[in-house]
């Protein structure tokens, strides 16, 4: 028998709309036309656009790339900096119904031909700085389906670069039409973003966003830092990584301000921060870290109240400290590339205030809670599917569900039944869940120590490691050792003019660690990381298994 509620209330325009992101700047640009929307290199003489023109540029390339024949499922890549296009290719692309797929600016041109042939590209933009690694990969693809390139010329690149495409990026869009009748999705279950994984265990895999979930994750993202309107945003956050945390999105539904910036480096970061009055901006530890160690004379200049969102890595207690000294509001948040970027946050109680230091650093570097619109995060244990109990000791791995989840894996059926298994993304993130509820992360399952038949955290130990004041970076992996079949190594990156020595920092660890715990080796140097910032521990594990076995 039918439910009295599902008869004659039918779904109709007038009822239901689909959820898009795609919603928020056509918005802004009717309310807030005027408003500034994007504000890029110098004060004077430098690119301004208001809503109403952002919107307008973004209907244009939509109808640019609609009569190149580009539509719904078609995928569009860009290989682009934190510049104004990079803004209006995450609306424009949409738009036209295609899937925006930003690629990572540091990678080498057979990755490149590999996901452009994966996600068969139809079109590609390409920033002049990248024009030779990209037409390396244009030769190196095994498709012979052609791609429409496009170059982007930035006035304010300084370097050698190239034009590799048909024509301009402004030709491309002043041929377009401003007044373009794009339309939403007719399902939001429909992909708006292809984003790749890094690929460091074979090739990458291609992650798909819906319409749903990155306006979801938007929402969620302002909720968690109670975003104000017109908020003041830096891009410090490469745009390509996971559509820069949906924070494009986010900063239209709020009418606000994105401040580009082509490269992250203290001196612009603290200038474009002073000059344009920034709220808010996103970024790996690493990039906090810039500013807390910046010229004294410098931060003195930085406006206090300034929100800051960190993930990649647990906030060490000195950035925490650093932060709070200049006056920044530090939130630590969690996720991957399959849950839109963050999907969890360490929601703070104004009691933690009243910590000391090193406590309150405990509690703010845990992962947290699940966002206002994901429907849950759990430490699971994986055999049973069930949560363990919330002792802080009993681990499991950390799993994802509800709205911000990805739709799976492209072209990898496998890969993606086995990641949403029992109903839950299976992150691979090993974690304790606490007494309060909160998941705390213990390691990586690869990153796991197994030493003397003991399982040691890389994390517990890198964190001690943090407390010392001569370390601005470290990362923990496991070295093959013939006593002990692994052992933990330390790699270490010092503070400029600082000075440490390995039997120093073991002595710093033993006040704080088990005896079998404290590193065995100990490197100093310049550790490599992503281009989001993130330590590449991948590489530290190969050159711990080379310096094993010589």
């Amino acid at each position: 028998m039918a439910n009295i509620f599902d008869q004659d209330l039918p779904r109709t325009p007038a009822n239901y709309r689909a959820l898009s992101p795609l919603d928020f700047i056509e918005r802004s640009a009717s309310v807030y036309p005027d408003y500034p929307a994007v504000v890029y290199g110098p004060r004077e003489g430098g690119l301004r656009l208001n809503w109403a023109q952002l919107y307008a540029r973004t209907r244009q390339l939509a109808s640019a790339l609609a009569r190149e024949g580009i539509g719904k499922g078609d995928t569009v890549a860009v290989m682009l900096p934190n510049t104004p296009p990079m803004v209006e290719a995450h609306f424009g692309v949409p738009m036209c119904g295609a899937v925006l797929n930003t690629l990572n600016t540091r990678l080498d041109a057979a990755t490149i031909a590999y996901m452009l042939d994966h996600g068969q590209a139809r079109a590609v933009l390409v920033d002049s700085e990248y024009a030779q690694v990209m037409q390396q990969a244009l030769q190196l693809r095994e498709s012979t389906e052609p791609i429409l390139v496009i170059d982007v010329v930035d006035p304010y690149f300084q370097g050698e670069g190239g034009m590799i495409g048909r024509q301009t990026y402004a030709e491309f869009v002043d041929g377009g039409d401003a007044g373009y009748e794009w339309q939403l999705p007719a399902d939001e279950w429909d992909a708006i973003a292809l984003n790749y994984t890094s690929g460091t265990t074979g090739k990458p895999k291609g992650v798909v966003y819906h319409h749903r979930g990155a306006c979801l994750n938007a929402l969620s993202n302002i909720l968690e830092w109670d975003m104000p309107k017109h908020a003041v945003y830096l891009w410090t956050l490469p745009m390509f990584h996971c559509n820069g945390w949906c924070f494009p999105w986010v900063v239209a539904a709020r009418a606000g301000v994105n401040v580009c910036l082509r490269k992250v480096e203290v001196q612009a970061m603290a200038q474009a921060i002073i000059e344009h009055g920034v709220t808010h901006y996103c970024g790996a530890p690493i990039v906090h870290s810039m500013l807390v160690n910046a010229d004294e004379d410098l931060k003195a200049k930085l406006p206090r109240g300034v929100c800051a969102m960190v993930a990649g890595a647990a906030p060490p207690a000195a950035m925490i400290e650093g932060m709070e000294r200049m006056g920044f509001a530090l939130t630590h948040v969690y996720g991957l590339t399959e849950t839109y970027g963050p999907a969890a946050v360490c929601a703070q109680h104004a009691p933690w205030q009243d910590l000391d230091i090193q406590e309150r650093a405990q509690r703010n570097a845990r992962q947290g809670v699940r966002y206002h619109l994901q429907g849950g995060v759990q430490v699971i244990d994986p055999q049973t599917m069930r949560p363990v109990p919330p002792d802080g000791q009993t681990m499991g791995e950390i799993m994802f569900r509800g709205n911000i989840t990805m739709k799976g894996y492209l072209k990898n059926a496998r890969a993606t039944e086995e990641s949403l298994a029992g109903g839950w993304f299976h992150t691979g993130d090993l974690a304790v869940c606490e007494p309060d509820g909160y998941v705390r992360i213990k390691d990586r399952s690869k990153d796991i120590i197994i030493s003397g038949g003991e399982n040691i955290s890389s994390i517990e130990i890198e964190d001690v490691l943090y407390r010392h004041p001569a370390v601005q970076a470290a990362a923990v992996v496991a070295r093959p050792d013939e006593r002990w079949g692994e052992a933990p190594h330390a790699y270490v990156e010092l503070r400029p003019g600082a000075q440490a020595s390995a039997e120093e920092l073991a002595a710093h660890c033993r006040q704080y660690l088990a005896g079998f715990k404290i590193p065995r080796y100990f490197s100093f140097t310049e550790l490599p990381k992503t281009s989001t910032g993130k330590i590449q521990k991948f590489a530290l594990r190969q050159q711990a298994r080379e310096a094993a076995a010589d």
